[in-house]
């Protein structure tokens, strides 16, 4: 029996087994059930804040403020209003997170 369908190298699909490939299932729905994927970018703007999954009411963000920065600024996010990066002002959510367990 070929190793991929075509006889060349398998693609993904063909090799994925267990866990990544219930990953790559789930992502191909949108779905990230381990909380493992990147997170999807925002504006970071008060309408459009980036958001943080939480099991909790409060969680540490660290935010780099600009692509080339070489520190993080990190702070405590809290549930209810976005708040702001004390540095760059970019607005974070914190969001209830459920686990997939």
């Amino acid at each position: 029996r070929s190793m991929a369908s075509g006889g060349g190298i398998p693609t993904d699909d063909e090799q994925a087994t267990g866990l990544e490939r219930e990953v790559m299932l789930a992502a191909r729905k949108g779905l990230d059930p381990y909380n493992i994927l990147p997170p999807k970018g925002a504006s970071g703007t008060k309408e459009d804040p980036n958001l943080v999954p939480s099991i909790t009411n409060k969680r540490i963000v660290g935010c780099i403020c600009e692509e080339d920065n070489t520190s993080v600024i990190w702070f405590w996010l809290r549930e209810g209003e976005a708040q702001r990066c004390p540095r760059c002002g970019a607005h974070y959510k914190l969001v209830p997170h459920r686990l997939a367990h």
